[in-house]
């Protein structure tokens, strides 16, 4: 059976520059008595995201800013999983986001990313199977250098045109199995109860606190 570290409260960072998701991470984690403190917050730098699996880039991100800190880090790697696109844009999520159209123009644009993967599945005709699911992969890091990994997972459907506002990401095309609204037009409170990262993190509560 494994053993799991516990976690301790007091200081945390949460390995990410993302607000949005710095935002779900702390409503989740400061009822332990955690208080979380995002990366870039304390200008560390994003590493880059080198790994082939979620597991490894949430394990670079939390063992470079548990590095950087000289305190516990958690990093999340999560992403869009669509089963027609042979499961893309999965650990590349973020990177169909990008914007590179001239210098001085770089940055994420999600409406992009989800006209993407919308004229992707068109492509295949209006019987194309929509189905898809979140994927989050949770990593702990501590400085010196022990870590552990936790990984959740929402199935649902994907709609077009987007709808909602209250997400990020492709929250507007993500209409989680058994709800008629997407993850951008539920309360915030109900998508943290039952989302790919509140499974994960329902793990990682189990295992370390």
């Amino acid at each position: 059976m494994t053993t799991h570290r516990k976690l301790s409260p007091g200081k945390l960072v949460i390995a990410s520059h993302n607000q949005g998701k710095v935002r779900e991470i702390r409503a989740l984690l400061e009822p332990f008595g955690i208080e979380p403190i995002s990366a870039g917050d304390l200008n560390l730098p994003e590493p880059e995201e080198t790994g082939t699996t979620f597991a490894e880039n949430a394990l670079l991100k939390a063992r470079a800013s548990a590095a950087g800190a000289n305190c516990v880090a958690l990093a999340d790697d999560s992403g869009l999983c669509v089963t027609a696109l042979d499961n893309r844009p999965g650990v590349y999520t973020a990177d169909w986001a990008e914007r590179q159209w001239f210098e001085g123009d770089k940055g994420r644009d999600w409406y992009m990313a989800m006209g993407k993967v919308e004229g992707k599945l068109a492509e295949q005709g209006p019987d194309v199977n929509r189905s898809g699911y979140f994927i989050c992969t949770l990593a702990l890091a501590w400085p010196d250098g022990h870590s552990e990994v936790f990984e959740g997972r929402v199935s649902g459907n994907l709609i077009w045109p987007p709808r909602g506002t209250l997400g990020f990401g492709y929250d507007p095309v993500f209409q989680p199995i058994g709800f008629d609204q997407t993850f951008a037009e539920l309360d915030p409170a109900q998508k943290h109860a039952m989302s790919h990262r509140a499974d994960a993190f329902q793990k990682l509560v189990t295992a370390c606190f």
